[in-house]
């Protein structure tokens, strides 16, 4: 055991975030932990890692182990370049390096006693650089460094110049380069692309030693976590096994722990009406009862109303208007900024009732193509068609539709004055807002909570395509869910942009892959892009490379052209080695039958027979020896 935590508790005047919370983590072991905004995931860790005090518990961490931690606003030392800063981590294998280079220049100069003594340190030093790595740290930083998404052209930037999501790049590669025996991250994929989150599962999955998660991307749970920390109401519970068993047992206890919370309320309103009646006859047997019903019923352990409870937040988003079978039809369009080209030539078409997820690297373009289609920039070139009877619903991040003076009841019923007060809190219900929730002003709610409602005022509009920039930013799990549960039943057609590929999985029919300046089409969700991912880039990466620019065409067209004559040796190389095992195979077997022949009595007293099978059994040991020789090569 690497960490155990028991009992932790902490409050914030009065109001109590974490209770008696316990759980440990074994070396080795990818833990998660999950539960709504609000829950005390950021609290726990940083009473984990000594930034804040618990008003109760104990945090052990075993004896000479060391701990990393990456909180989601890190700092990083802005005096630095991205290199330099990455480099500091290994500040002693540098220095080593310095010392050994001097010791090599002094060496060079030394004589007699001096140089012996030289010598030792020399060996001295190299065997202490050897057992750092020092031989492979430059290749590691530069790995990390890309595989963070940073290109070779970037590592010389001033940090100082970098956005708040770069410089989180910056410091989470410092983290993963320290190596410590347990990491623990808050929201790492924040702010990386698709590439680079699946760079940094592979990196999580292979880590010697052990990892704590905070995440709302639940397809990186899934791939990481092998258990899964809940919050809820103060309380922790630990499920064993990846997001998506923790996510199937959990409905089941949510499902059970909503049905009791449900029977016990109807028998307490039961008892409740059974003591007024008693009361009401007004006798002394009568008021008897009534009281020692009244004692039973204050000794009922009353059970807490569950969190996140969805049994009866169903809703069937249908738009006013429907439009034609044809919703957007792209034809050549293109986009570029100065000299960075976004895109060209990207042509696609989208059909009625079809939810298309738009995924691609950063600054690719994704939300330029967004911003084009809902007439909020101009194309370079080309053209778009909206389909007949077709009116857009375009979400962006900035919720620029809101009324910060407004309550959440006023900005629903003020924009549809038809619906009724249960309509309205039905719908936001749906979207997680609950009983004096919704008298909330626009003004005091969270980022994620402003998202919640800026997407049921968007699904309760007559639009009938809605256009998403990153729907699910800000999002607790919680939130996520039920978007994934409203989009899935919306009955207008749906174009979005998004990492979260969870989300892509649960909701997308088609997905658009923005490389290579041009779009590349899948007719399925996330798991289908992956299964089909290098197959179809193979069959279309001589296009890509037509579309790169001049001086880079022919390198493309080169790279494609090696790549295609590997795979034809590899083939080849293949095909042979079948043979020649086959070859072997029948050659062994020929070699047994003669031995059992030259066994047999009657064959055992005739001289040319087994004359003739010695001179075959000779010939084969010979083709053999050739064969075996021939198959090492192959193999």
């Amino acid at each position: 055991m690497i960490l155990s935590c028991q009992n932790i508790c902490k409050a914030f005047v009065e109001v109590k975030v974490l209770e008696n919370v316990s759980f440990h983590i074994e070396e080795y072991e990818k833990a998660a932990i999950v539960g709504i905004n609000g829950t005390g995931k950021t609290t726990l860790l940083k009473i984990i890692v000594g930034k804040l005090a618990a008003d109760d518990g104990l945090v052990v961490l075993a004896k000479d182990k060391t701990l990393g931690y990456l909180a989601q606003d890190e700092a990083v030392d802005t005096n630095n370049t991205i290199y330099g800063e990455l480099l500091s981590v290994k500040k002693d294998l540098v220095d080593l390096e310095e010392r050994l280079r001097r010791c090599e220049e002094q060496m060079k100069l030394a004589q007699g006693e001096a140089l012996d003594e030289l010598m030792k340190q020399y060996t001295s030093l190299t065997h202490a650089f050897e057992m750092g790595d020092g031989y492979s740290y430059k290749s590691e930083l530069t790995g990390v460094l890309k595989g963070l998404g940073f290109t070779e052209d970037e590592f010389g930037k001033s940090v100082a110049t970098l956005s708040g999501g770069q410089k989180t790049r910056v410091a989470l590669g410092k983290l993963l380069l320290q190596k410590p025996d347990l990491i623990i991250l808050d929201e790492p994929t924040n702010h990386l692309d698709m590439s680079s989150i699946a760079w940094l599962e592979t990196y999580l999955l292979n880590y010697k030693g052990a990892v704590i998660i905070v995440s709302h991307d639940r397809y990186f749970l899934d791939k990481i976590a092998t258990k899964i920390i809940e919050l809820d109401q103060t309380k922790a519970t630990v499920f064993q096994g990846n997001y998506s068993a923790y996510a199937a047992k959990k409905e089941q206890l949510r499902a059970a722990a909503w049905s009791a919370y449900l029977n016990q309320q109807r028998e307490i309103r039961h008892q409740e009406e059974v003591i007024e009646r008693l009361r009401s006859f007004n006798r002394e047997k009568s008021i008897k009862r009534a009281q020692s019903r009244e004692k039973m019923l204050d000794k009922i352990e009353v059970i807490e109303k569950p969190t996140q409870a969805r049994t009866d937040m169903k809703l069937k988003l249908t738009p006013s208007r429907t439009s034609g079978n044809d919703v957007l039809a792209v034809k050549d369009l293109g986009k570029s900024f100065g000299p960075l080209l976004l895109f060209e030539q990207v042509n696609f078409e989208i059909k009625r009732g079809e939810h298309v997820a738009i995924i691609g690297d950063n600054g690719t373009g994704k939300t330029t193509l967004l911003r084009i289609l809902n007439g909020l920039l101009p194309a370079d070139s080309g053209s778009f068609r909206l389909g007949t009877n077709v009116e857009i619903g375009y979400y962006d991040q900035e919720h620029h539709v809101l009324h910060n003076e407004k309550s959440l009841f006023d900005e629903i019923s003020d924009d549809y004055p038809t619906l009724t007060n249960t309509q309205i809190r039905n719908v936001l219900a749906a979207f997680l807002f609950t009983g004096e929730d919704v008298l909330k002003r626009i003004g005091d709610l969270s980022g994620g909570e402003r998202g919640r409602v800026s997407l049921a005022k968007l699904m309760l509009g007559s639009a009938n395509f809605l256009i998403l920039d990153e729907p699910t930013n800000h999002l607790d799990i919680m939130s996520k869910e039920i978007l994934e549960d409203a989009i899935n039943a919306y009955e207008g057609t749906v174009l979005y942009v998004s990492h979260d590929r969870y989300f892509i999985n649960k909701t997308a029919h088609r997905i658009l892959d923005l490389t290579g300046h041009t779009f590349v089409n899948y007719l399925g969700n996330y798991d289908y892009y992956l299964e089909k991912h290098d197959t179809v880039m193979a069959s279309v990466l001589p296009a890509a490379a037509l579309a790169e620019s001049p001086a880079k065409e022919t390198e493309a067209r080169l790279d494609w052209k090696a790549q295609k004559e590997e795979q034809a040796k590899i083939r080849k190389r293949e095909n042979d080695l079948k043979k020649c095992e086959d070859k072997i195979a029948a050659l062994e077997e020929r070699q047994a039958a003669i031995e059992t022949e030259m066994s047999l009595p009657e064959i055992a007293t005739s001289a040319a027979r087994l004359q003739e099978l010695s001179k075959e059994q000779a010939d084969l040991s010979e083709q053999l020896e050739e064969l075996y020789a021939l198959w090492e090569t192959l193999a």
